[in-house]
């Protein structure tokens, strides 16, 4: 599959091995003098490692390359003791990985490890956030703190398309849009967002983000939103959003195979196309169909129809592969 995954430049390499205690997964080794991935299995491609590199040879590509495994990862952790486990563990936790923190907290339980605090430590074991500190004397203590949370800080890479989770207060946004009973109106300017996440654009997005297990899933065209008024009152309100352009965007392959990660192995229940009506905007509907189809689960397929002007045209569910 296509994800994304580190790449290293060894002309601008110089080895000094600053982004290797920086991968708690141990995806990186120094090998010959170069940084090396050593395995495409352990590199979660959120991008920790590339803030520590001083000659920038770090960057993030989307390549072909083996699923992340959690599981082996914490595998191949563990032996390296309680400090880089619980790294590991605030990794997820400022990501908003929750399956994969999850899993790991999970294998810790079935494997027995010890998580309780070297008795040669003279002080407690400090795990470096973003903003402060934070101390873990065990594993219930990790557990508790470690609960998904939005990420405030730049994870590596360019940090316009780092992964943020907004978690929205429904209730405010309830509220927020009630009708002014006397105009008939919303309250445009105290109206917040429905976006329950960050990136939207398709090709940044990680078809296995935590944000995509069993959502419904909002697949618009990158013209929808500025056409409709109430476009996150209407379609967007629960759902989590991927935006496109068939017409202008390049690799299209990749949105087919992004999709269809995201119906396969992340079980979205339902994946709702909304198009401008200009001809050039069905190319989103024909790269949704041929997603479910490779994908090989029938999932509701919903097609929405904008006008220019905001108006709803036609919409329509479809069941068929």
């Amino acid at each position: 599959m296509k994800r994304t995954i580190i790449k290293i430049d060894e002309e601008l390499c110089n080895g000094c091995g600053n982004c290797v205690p920086n991968c708690h997964e141990g995806a990186l080794q120094i090998i010959d003098g170069k940084a090396r991935l050593i395995s495409d299995l352990f590199c979660d491609g959120l991008g920790a490692c590339i803030g520590h590199c001083p000659e920038g040879a770090i960057t993030m590509e989307e390549r072909e390359a083996e699923p992340y495994d959690e599981r082996k990862v914490m595998e191949l952790m563990v032996p390296k003791g309680r400090n880089t486990i619980l790294a590991h563990l605030e990794h997820l936790r400022d990501h908003n990985e929750t399956d994969l923190l999850k899993q790991a907290i999970a294998y810790i339980k079935e494997n027995n490890v010890d998580m309780s605090p070297d008795k040669t430590e003279k002080q407690p074991v400090h795990i470096h956030k973003h903003h402060h500190q934070e101390k873990y004397e065990n594993l219930n203590q990790a557990r508790a703190e470690l609960s998904p949370a939005p990420s405030s800080g730049c994870g590596g890479g360019c940090p316009g398309s780092k992964t943020i989770d907004f978690n929205i207060d429904l209730n405010k946004v309830e509220e927020s849009v009630a009708v002014n009973k006397e105009t008939e109106t919303l309250s445009s300017f105290e109206t917040p967002s429905e976006l329950r996440q960050w990136p939207v654009q398709l090709h940044l997005l990680n078809p296995q983000a935590g944000y995509f297990k069993n959502a419904d899933v909002v697949l618009a065209a990158d013209c929808v939103a500025f056409s409709m008024g109430n476009f996150h009152s209407h379609y967007l309100k629960g759902k989590t959003l991927a935006i496109a352009c068939p017409k202008l965007d390049s690799n299209k392959e990749s949105y087919v195979e992004k999709l269809t990660a995201m119906i396969s192995q992340s079980n979205i229940n339902t994946l709702s196309v909304i198009m401008m009506e200009v001809p050039c905007c069905s190319g989103l509907l024909q790269m949704a169909m041929l997603a479910r189809q490779q994908s090989g689960r029938n999932i509701p397929v919903k097609k929405s129809i904008i006008g220019v002007q905001g108006n709803i045209l036609a919409e329509e569910w479809d069941m068929r592969n």
